[in-house]
């Protein structure tokens, strides 16, 4: 059974995987969940971590998650709510049920296995344990096209303001907000540019300042019930 695990939902790809890697650099026993099987996964698993396959988009996928949580952990230092699925409102139009899986995903994963996890956080050897989810800048603005995706990140960061007061004083609950952060290798330099237009600072930062907000959060011991935001000031644009 592991002490002090850290658990990171969605960790096979782009910022999760990332975020793996840094978990297991620091030497933090780790719980990473994925969906879908990836040689990133058997990578992490050599270097020690337990690996969980379930679809958070489905009740039965979380209620194995966290079943599986439980058999792995005696206790935890973290709980970071990464996994995330990218749909647009026109996507949402020709499979209605999709919303469904948003909002499962982004709200209902994160609101159980809050639940079900909070005797492990308690037990943890750390002062404080957390939770942290990753949220996006646009719950700030809006999205013409991503009205469903950004309704299901505005509620996660809602849910951050009430686990908060909950698990106070034992637990803090925060939320992290990233704008740009990372390319897909296939945006066209039309994409790029526009985008980079669309925050002050405009230049793609990379990962790594995803991961620096994780480790202000998780080693500041007061605070709790905020979303940082991590968008090279696009609310400046």
């Amino acid at each position: 059974m592991l002490h002090d695990a850290i658990v990171l939902t969605g960790g096979g790809q782009r910022l999760g995987l990332y975020h793996a890697e840094r978990i297991l650099d620091h030497g933090w026993p780790l719980i990473v969940t994925y969906r879908t099987p990836r040689p990133s996964i058997t990578t992490l698993v050599s270097r020690g971590a337990i690996a969980i396959q379930a679809d958070l988009s489905h009740p039965e996928g979380i209620a194995a998650c966290i079943s599986a949580i439980h058999s792995h952990a005696a206790s935890l230092r973290a709980i970071i709510h990464n996994a995330s699925l990218w749909l647009d409102d026109a996507h949402l139009a020709q499979h209605p049920a999709a919303f469904d899986a948003l909002m499962q995903l982004h709200v209902h994963a994160p609101y159980r296995i809050n639940l079900a996890c909070e005797d492990l956080l308690r037990a943890g050897s750390a002062p404080l344990g957390d939770i942290i989810h990753i949220s996006d800048t646009s719950v700030r603005r809006g999205d013409a096209r991503h009205a469903a995706y950004i309704a299901s990140k505005a509620a996660l960061e809602s849910l951050s303001l009430s686990f908060a007061a909950r698990f106070a004083p034992h637990i803090k609950v925060n939320s992290i907000a990233p704008g740009l952060i990372l390319f897909n290798e296939d945006d066209d330099a039309d994409y790029r540019h526009k985008r980079l237009q669309q925050s002050a600072l405009g230049f793609e930062p990379g990962a790594q300042v995803i991961w620096q907000a994780i480790e202000c959060l998780l080693h500041n011991p007061y605070i709790t019930g905020v979303t940082l935001p991590v968008d090279g000031g696009r609310l400046l644009s």
